[in-house]
């Protein structure tokens, strides 16, 4: 029977809902359902599954140490890069080659006589340069030409696949012919040959940064700006084939809204997934690439160091002096573990296929 005179009483085989059957919810109960139904974004739900990968969450706790370290190491450390050490503004050339934590002669009597010397952590190489900062600067080098060059590879990759992919017809079939060509080219012969021309056609300014990197690193840049893009627009262009068949992009074309916005609001959030991990893998590819081109001599411009070229310079004393070799050698697959490491999981905090 319905006691409640506000509800209308349920006829006799009726597939009405018993209406007195329900109570309104209370204040707790609203407040419980929400917590629960608590709206969690794209990014903020994948972080979340990201710090909960250990392997993820180690490599940028190393990546956070090298980072930190590279920063604060040269307000520290009182020698640069092309310094050649000296005592009592004399060069002390018998500071050549010194193992880690070892001092020269004049620096051993400069100390007993009262004076302060900062230690050489990594020893020094074969000019009297401490090696500690070296690999500090030579980090920094390889580091920021990763990043660079994966941002180089993100926007030309990102911009190109995606006018491929959504305009489709002709358009895609010209583009795809263009990046099978740039696929045939032999990105090795193409540095070299840039490093010849720039070097001959183009002389920069001295103390400039170009100067200081050399026509070996901009040819790299140029390189990766016009080769290594193919990967990540093949890739966007999958991804925008079929999200543009979905309804709500026949939505916004159906209200006039033009192609760019279509693709920058509706397109390019839903392939975010893609275009992170494909970037946080690109890093340690472009490290790897700058490092065994530093190596045989086509990276940056002496004395700059990079921890190629370090580990190129090493190889002469490899028998003697194995740490100078071995230093920038744990850097290299350091960061380059660590960012393939924090890709993979990137790729499974990010991406929705993988989601359990």
């Amino acid at each position: 029977m319905n006691k409640n005179p506000e509800y209308p009483k349920k006829k006799f085989l009726s597939a009405q809902i018993d209406l007195s059957k329900f109570a309104p919810a209370t204040e707790e109960e609203k407040r419980q359902q929400d917590v629960m139904s608590e709206s969690v974004t794209f990014f903020k739900d994948g972080m979340r599954r990201l710090f909960k990968n250990p392997l993820a969450v180690i490599s940028i706790v190393l990546l956070s140490i090298v980072i930190l370290t590279i920063i604060i190491a040269p307000m520290i450390v009182p020698y640069g890069y092309e310094e050649m050490l000296s005592v009592n503004g004399r060069r002390d050339k018998g500071a050549k080659n010194l193992a880690p934590f070892e001092y020269s002669e004049a620096e051993q009597k400069f100390i007993e006589e009262g004076g302060e010397r900062f230690p050489h952590i990594f020893g020094t190489d074969e000019q009297c340069r401490d090696y500690f900062i070296r690999v500090v600067y030579g980090t920094r080098i390889s580091l920021v030409v990763g990043i660079f060059a994966s941002l180089i590879v993100l926007i030309i990759g990102m911009l190109i696949g995606s006018i491929s992919g959504y305009f489709g017809g002709k358009v895609d079939l010209i583009i795809m012919r263009i990046v099978d060509i740039i696929y045939s080219l032999p990105d090795m012969l193409i540095i070299i040959l840039l490093s010849v021309v720039l070097n001959e056609a183009i002389k920069f300014k001295p103390g400039t940064i170009l100067a200081d990197l050399g026509s070996n690193m901009i040819s790299i840049f140029i390189v990766f700006g016009c080769l290594y893009w193919v990967s990540m627009a093949r890739l966007i262009r999958g991804q925008i084939l079929s999200i543009k068949e979905n309804e709500y992009i026949l939505a916004a074309r159906s209200i006039g809204a033009k192609p760019g916005r279509i693709i920058r609001t509706h397109i390019l959030p839903n392939c975010l997934s893609v275009i992170i991990i494909s970037t946080a893998l690109q890093v340690p590819s472009a490290i790897f690439t700058e490092s065994y081109l530093s190596f045989i001599g086509l990276g940056v411009k002496a004395p700059m160091p990079s921890l190629g070229s370090l580990a190129n310079a090493a190889r002469s004393g490899l028998q003697s002096y194995p740490h100078k070799l071995i230093f920038p050698a744990i850097v290299i697959c350091l960061i380059v573990l660590s960012l393939n490491l924090l890709g993979d999981g990137l790729r499974d905090a990010f991406d929705p296929k993988l989601k359990k």
